[in-house]
């Protein structure tokens, strides 16, 4: 019976899949889904197992499936803008097929779904972070003094200093993370440029995203910082950074970076420092400020 009921539940899931399968992946969101009756599974585990076997049998097959982040919330509302019945499983196919094209997705590679839930995740935060500060910064409207788009300039300006920060690095892969405090929350981007013999690879997303967030940062006056890893062969990996302050970067000494890293944000309590890490004072940016601040 076990093996039917497998068989039955594989069935009804592969009708819901157009080459891309929104998964559900926490146990709220899964309970937000079971108040419609043509949503047929009853337990989240077995839900992500029969998922999972069937993402195998697809690629076995030599189907090539995308992963989504399927959110009911979101659901419920595209089916009231398109006047669909949330309780059909049409409308989750018609749902899914439109998350392909705006949601953050993943290829399924043939990893176990516990290892993609959390890149997925991940992706889906990235996303979020990256259309709130767009839809802030735009908010922002012309500076009362000089009419100039305060989101425009702030985005070139923060793209000068990205440019300049990663032309100042010492050799070898760069992450950076940068951190924007302020209402509702805290926002992060986090970007890594790989050095391929002396060539900067850099993906043009997470340039985007991260730009836009340090942007947010320069324009609001917003309470940030920004701090940038360097690792090469045979070198011991060099921490620094910089605080957000006045349309630009204040340098960190390295007490103020060794502190940052070796302090348990939620108890305050001292961590042991890595070892083979220089925590230092940044490089010269070679900048001038702008001309006028910001006194929008």
């Amino acid at each position: 019976m076990a093996h039917t009921d497998s068989r039955t539940m594989r069935r009804v899931l592969r009708r819901e899949i157009a080459g891309t399968i929104g998964l559900l992946t926490d146990e709220h969101d899964f309970r937000a889904m079971r108040r419609y009756r043509s949503f047929t599974f009853d337990d989240h585990e077995a839900y992500l197992k029969h998922v999972e076997g069937l993402l195998r049998t697809r690629a076995l097959q030599g189907s090539h499936t995308t992963i989504a982040l399927f959110d009911p919330e979101e659901y419920a509302e595209f089916c009231t803008r398109r006047d669909l019945d949330p309780d059909n499983p049409s409308s989750r196919t018609r749902f899914t097929a439109h998350l392909a094209v705006t949601g953050p997705t993943l290829p399924y590679d043939g990893r176990p779904l516990a290892d993609l839930l959390p890149v997925l995740v991940d992706e889906a935060v990235r996303q979020a972070t990256w259309e709130y500060a767009t839809t802030l910064l735009a908010r922002l409207g012309p500076c009362t003094s000089c009419g100039e788009d305060i989101g425009r300039a702030a985005f070139d300006r923060a793209s000068d200093l990205l440019v300049r920060i990663l032309d100042t690095a010492p050799p070898g892969n760069r992450h950076l993370v940068c951190s924007v405090t302020g209402p509702p929350e805290t926002l992060i981007a986090a970007l890594h440029a790989t050095d391929t013999d002396g060539a900067l690879q850099l993906d043009e997303t997470e340039a985007l995203e991260f730009t836009t967030v340090l942007a947010l940062g320069l324009a609001t006056e917003s309470p940030g910082g920004l701090v940038i890893r360097t690792s090469a062969p045979d070198t011991p990996d060099r921490i620094y950074g910089w605080r957000l302050r006045s349309y630009g970067l204040e340098p960190l000494t390295a007490g103020e970076v060794f502190d940052a890293y070796c302090t348990d944000i939620e108890s305050g309590d001292l961590i042991a420092p890595e070892s083979n890490v220089d925590y230092c004072e940044p490089p010269e940016l070679g900048e001038e400020k702008p001309a006028h601040g910001h006194d929008h």
